[in-house]
């Protein structure tokens, strides 16, 4: 491992990404100063509760962070809330904070995140309207959704479906707003994306496909045909955008998210990225991917840290996720481009607990678990002999007789 100079290492972003960084970072022994800085005024936390079990009412608040209050001190990681950081000169080894403090770094590690993207549509800004993305965020949502009578969501991605159910569990009409044919259609497919407008339907939910939003008025929502749709609450989720600004200016690679290589490394050899901003380029998928997801955070933090100390790290971990909506629960592990998939094969009816897995030239893709737990190894193992070039018989893949583990 090199020898690291007591400017120490500084992670811009008090993220899950950044505090599993800086724990890793103690957990293998670095002992040199680790600052941690985060704009946003809570502790680092995970994103998944926002939208699950805290905004059902059935976890509390503090179950969320990833740590408990003493940690960073019990590990002297200088953790500095409530601040921006607003510049990186790359060659002066320097990070410059709002308050115009520079703070030299000898590493520096991105986990900055990334933000939703606003609707730019007349009224977006009324009182009526919510966005889920930071704890605050789901604080209102959970004081709003028992109150609210009727709901209108926006968007009908993983997010927006997960605060539908939350609204339909705590009693409200619930109508799901989407541009596409279907609810996650780009992620899933025609397909699969059919078995989640049927799982929201048989839950009361209504869908209008096809269409935009026109306006927003403090008594509901105007689409595109001039009809509207009574709310006294409005929930926006469109999507996310990497926070690339601070190495934009910096003169780092952007492609997408902060270019890194499989090290997490990027175009600047003391500069690492890992989490929702970053860019990297997967050995097993043989392209450049950024993945937007709870575990990417969770292992590629890890994974920066040891590649900032000088170990050898190639980050290629399966792209996992995983959504809980009403009563039914699901993992999805791989990678697949919109439309980038010859068939769906089901093991299994998807009206029921099911596997599926998307498969091109008998090549396992991706696949999913629909209410069938501990198959995700199993899942990942097909996922990556698929991505290195293994072909499965699709008849067996679809036999729930034969088990998985034959099909590797």
């Amino acid at each position: 491992m090199r020898e690291v100079a007591m400017a120490g290492f500084v992670i811009i972003g008090a993220s899950l990404t950044g505090a599993r960084a800086a724990g890793e970072l103690r957990a293998a022994g670095f002992a040199g100063p680790v600052t941690l800085i985060g704009a946003e005024n809570e502790r680092p936390y995970e994103r998944p509760p926002l939208s699950k079990q805290y905004l059902l009412g059935t976890d509390p608040r503090d179950k969320a962070f990833v740590h408990d209050a003493g940690w960073y001190a019990d590990h002297d990681v200088d953790l500095r809330l409530g601040v921006r950081a607003t510049g990186i000169a790359p060659a002066a080894h320097t990070v410059t904070l709002e308050d115009g403090e520079p703070l030299g770094y000898d590493r520096l590690l991105l986990a900055t995140g990334s933000r939703v993207r606003r609707l730019d549509v007349p009224g977006a800004d009324r009182p009526n309207v919510r966005y889920l993305r930071f704890l605050p965020d789901a604080d209102r949502l959970v004081t709003d959704l028992p109150a609210a009578r009727r709901v209108v969501v926006i968007g009908a991605g993983w997010i927006g479906l997960e605060v539908a159910a939350a609204a339909r569990h705590h009693g409200a009409e619930v109508t799901v707003v989407e541009m596409d044919r279907a609810p996650l259609r780009r992620v899933l497919g025609d397909e699969v994306a059919a078995v989640f407008a049927g799982l929201h339907r048989a839950h009361d939910v209504t869908f209008r496909f096809e269409t935009g939003v026109r306006e927003i008025r403090d008594t509901g929502v105007v689409l595109d045909d001039g009809s509207e749709l009574p709310a006294d609450l409005v929930m926006i989720g469109v999507g996310v955008t990497p926070a690339t600004e601070l190495a934009e200016r910096a003169g780092l690679m952007v492609d997408n998210g902060v270019a890194v290589g499989a090290d997490l490394r990027t175009s600047d050899p003391d500069i690492f990225a890992a989490g929702d901003v970053a860019a990297f380029d997967h050995p097993l998928l043989g392209r450049r991917i950024r993945v937007e997801h709870w575990s990417n955070a969770l292992d590629g933090g890890p994974a920066a840290a040891r590649s900032m100390l000088g170990e050898t790290v190639s980050y290629e971990k399966v792209p996992y996720f995983f959504t809980d909506q009403y009563d039914r629960g699901m993992e999805y592990a791989g990678w697949v481009a919109t439309g980038g998939y010859e068939r769906v094969v089901f093991r299994g009816d998807p009206a029921g607990p099911f596997l599926a897995f998307w498969v091109t030239g008998g090549r396992v893709l991706a696949g999913m678990n629909m209410d069938v737990w501990d198959v995700q190894d199993d899942i990942q193992a097909l996922v990556r002999a698929g991505w290195a070039g293994r072909a499965v018989d699709e008849k067996a893949l679809a036999d729930p007789d034969v088990p998985l583990t034959e099909l590797v």
